[in-house]
């Protein structure tokens, strides 16, 4: 009987490409892949250390795992692995933690399968995470997560992924071209670009800080890969985000015209407290860049409260700056002190009260900006690749200005692009549409 494993992923883009990565090196050794929620012969969970909350998530996982199959192997890895092994060892119900470097090579730690007294721990110290392992999604959704970097050599004072990650690698540029063709040979329509620190591309390239290709020689190879009918930048700091790159998506055959820019916070004193890497008139700056060659496209941002020494009026001033800045939506994430950073010894310290009234602030100012943005879509011809769910009665789907629609669930539509006339929203915030011509399927 061959063995089946299941796998639960926690946290960003870049998870999923290693996830999808790590289940095909199963595959390889001759196990069948199954639902999370089916019963397994292991379990592997891929941990994310971001928020306080993918922290509090992994108990519920293994209970999850447990109930499903009593008897099952649980492994757990990503950055939460790296970074508190021993916690997460002793987990009741964790057999395996493996760390930045030992995760990609899980299935030589497998030769027994029995549960273990204890979680077993295999984690190095983040500073042999320095060699790079090329990872892509694919059969999970109609878009791929195409690892092209990763680690950070930044060092803002309230993230702990330098600490899970190691330092800035990349990928070659001929690595990232292959991985992205074997892609565009499974009939995936999109791919989206993502890493840690993506607009640092290039750098650990060839084992070393020296640097042979940049991001724009990485956007500029990936235009010419045949069979890939888009291709979407994911979240790229401001800083690195230059005037050739957005130019060259505005003219590109395959780029979309949607961005994903961290802000952190509107109030340069923040900032500052933060050490990021611009101030805000760079991000006013980038914002009306992107505006001014490619108006329709849609800006994403994420954005932190409740940092210490963020008083009510630093908070509104973020507000307001988002407030008057023409972007389309905002991720906000509320600030949690994270152990090894220096933010988590700062004065100033925001009640939780405060910070999820904050929070709630941000979110409302979202869907306002949101709205704002498909209600100047509308009347505006686009074209739409469909997902692969049937939602309540009806498929979803994104235009590549990223406005998501929904028409009656067809089958027929999955995975295919489509020219379509976006018509009006409905009562839950979706873009209604006609179809231009005949359905292309």
């Amino acid at each position: 009987m061959r063995k089946k494993v299941a796998f639960y992923t926690l946290g960003c883009k870049l998870n999923f490409s290693e996830t999808s990565t790590i289940a095909r090196s199963f595959k390889d050794e001759g196990f069948d892949r199954v639902d999370f929620n089916d019963p397994a012969d292991i379990y592997v969970i891929n941990t994310c250390s971001v928020t306080e909350n993918a922290d509090k998530r992994f108990k519920t996982i293994v209970k999850q795992a447990q109930k499903s199959n009593p008897n099952a192997f649980v492994a757990a890895i990503g950055c939460y692995a790296q970074l508190k092994p021993q916690e997460l060892a002793d987990v009741d119900g964790v057999d395996l933690v493996l760390g930045a470097t030992e995760k990609f090579k899980i299935t030589d730690y497998l030769n027994d399968l029995t549960k273990n007294d204890f979680g077993e721990v295999h984690s190095c110290e983040i500073d042999e995470a320095d060699f790079y392992v090329g990872s892509y999604s694919f059969g999970d959704r109609t878009r791929a997560f195409l690892k092209v970097q990763d680690g950070c050599d930044y060092k803002c004072t309230y993230c702990t992924i330098p600490l899970a990650r190691g330092i800035s690698r990349s990928d070659t540029l001929e690595g990232v071209l292959h991985n992205a063709r074997e892609i565009s040979k499974k009939n995936i329509k999109e791919i989206v670009l993502t890493g840690v620190n993506i607009g640092d591309y290039g750098k650990g390239e060839f084992g070393n800080k020296k640097h042979e290709h940049t991001f724009l020689d990485l956007v500029k190879g990936l235009d010419e890969v045949e069979g890939i009918e888009r291709l979407r930048i994911s979240s790229i700091e401001p800083n690195l985000l230059k005037n050739e790159t957005i130019d060259f998506v505005s003219k590109s055959k395959t780029f979309v015209p949607h961005f994903h820019i961290p802000l952190q916070s509107g109030s340069n004193t923040i900032l500052k407290l933060m050490r990021r890497r611009y101030m805000k008139e760079l991000y006013v700056d980038r914002v009306a860049r992107i505006k001014e060659t490619m108006p329709d496209a849609c800006i994403g941002v994420d954005v932190i409260v409740g940092f210490p020494g963020e008083t009510d009026e630093l908070f509104l001033e973020t507000y307001n700056f988002l407030n008057e800045l023409d972007i389309s939506y905002l991720h906000v994430f509320t600030y949690s002190e994270r152990d090894n950073t220096v933010a988590a010894s700062m004065d100033g310290v925001i009640s939780k009260r405060v910070r999820a009234k904050r929070s709630k602030m941000l979110r409302g100012l979202s869907v306002k900006k949101r709205r704002a943005f498909y209600e100047g879509q509308i009347g505006s011809k686009r074209e739409v690749l469909f997902e692969n769910e049937n939602k309540e009665g009806y498929i979803q789907g994104f235009t590549e200005n990223y406005v998501k629609v929904k028409v009656p669930w067809n089958p027929d539509l999955v995975n295919t692009l489509q020219e379509v006339k976006l018509t009006e929203i409905d009562h839950d915030g979706l873009m209604r549409l006609e179809f231009i011509n005949e359905m292309v399927i």
